[in-house]
């Protein structure tokens, strides 16, 4: 399975990128917070490091790290609006239970 982006996911990672002025892609990942138990890590990244997985979809480079890459596993990053409100979603087959904000997961 891969990491896989909306279109409107990857022209949002793309105009922040362009922004920036440089960039290799976008990092996913994850870490033990959130009230849920793990929350997503997502930044712009300019380099790969040795370890990492890295998908393209789109044409963005999608860079994971290998520890990250099992809760990960076959997530859609996705783009939205709603009101005032925007933000970047995660779709992912392996979570279990989500808070209330969308911020945190279990698996």
């Amino acid at each position: 399975m891969a990491i896989t982006l909306t279109t409107a996911a990857a022209e949002r990672v793309n105009s922040f990128l362009a922004n920036r002025g440089k960039g290799l892609g976008v990092r996913l990942g994850v870490k033990t917070s959130g009230c849920s138990g793990m929350a997503y890590v997502m930044e712009f990244v300019d380099e790969a490091n040795d370890d990492d997985v890295v998908y393209e979809d789109h044409g963005v480079k999608v860079i994971i790290d290998k520890k990250s890459l099992i809760y990960l596993e076959g997530t859609e990053l996705d783009f939205g609006k709603e009101g005032l409100n925007e933000g970047f979603k995660f779709n992912n087959p392996n979570a279990k239970n989500e808070c209330g904000c969308g911020e945190s997961f279990t698996i």
